[in-house]
């Protein structure tokens, strides 16, 4: 795997000064405000993981409504059932 040596960090930097001049220390200054940003929110997204994974489970509630769901779920008419007459009608005409 490619690691940078010593003349290698050195073009790198001479490329940076040239690109940036002067903005040099303030893009510095903001890339690593952005790295110490980027590393706070890893964290507390780690502690939120640690405490959801070691906390006790809520425990599951009812809801509210759940008797108004009940209802709308019964049926509104009694259940069809084909008349047996008509049933013997269309065997015989097979």
């Amino acid at each position: 795997m490619f690691s940078p040596g010593w003349p290698e960090m050195i073009i790198f930097g001479l490329i940076a000064l040239l690109l940036f001049g002067k903005r040099l220390p303030e893009v510095a200054r903001s890339l690593g405000q952005g790295f110490v940003e980027f590393k706070r929110g890893m964290t507390n997204i780690e502690t939120d993981m640690r405490t959801a994974v070691h906390s006790d489970p809520v425990p599951p509630q009812e809801p509210e409504n759940s008797k108004r769901i009940e209802e709308d779920l019964k049926p509104s008419s009694e259940k069809f059932e084909a008349d047996a007459e008509a049933e013997d009608e269309n065997d015989s005409d097979a």
